[in-house]
């Protein structure tokens, strides 16, 4: 989904033509994930996860072009921890650069064996990260 985004994103020259979508979107799933992979710790603040986000696509983005999401917040919803899984849900909220609303739901599921990570999955609201991005808030 966030490879399809990117995508999009491209086609509309808001990305340069020549980047790499497809390490782009894993890149940015596991920087925002390992932010807030530090059960100890208090939830980064929406500049961290900015500077990591900007980051990431910092090539790729345009110079001329505004920000994808520039008052992007990336809030933690729920929490819950047991002795072999996590499950968190996050809220992707902020105004994209064509003036819609983002608005979107994400979830990770972990499973976790012998204090390590064996599997994770993520889970993304796609409707609602496709109508954020389109312009004028229309999914195309």
């Amino acid at each position: 989904m966030i490879t399809s985004c990117l995508a999009a994103e491209r086609d509309r020259g808001r990305i340069a033509a020549d980047a790499d979508i497809d390490a782009l979107a894993p890149t940015l799933i596991g920087a925002g994930h390992l932010l807030f992979a530090d059960r100890e710790a208090t939830p980064p603040d929406a500049g961290a996860v900015r500077k990591v986000v900007t980051t990431v696509i910092a090539e790729a983005v345009r110079d001329a072009r505004p920000e994808l999401v520039p008052d992007l917040a990336f809030d933690l919803v729920s929490l819950r921890v047991g002795e072999d899984f996590w499950v968190v849900q996050w809220k992707l909220s902020g105004t994209s650069a064509a003036g819609g609303a983002v608005d979107i739901d994400l979830a990770d599921f972990v499973l976790v064996e012998n204090g390590a990570v064996k599997e994770k999955h993520s889970y993304v609201d796609g409707v609602a990260m496709q109508a954020a991005m389109a312009p004028n808030g229309a999914a195309s």
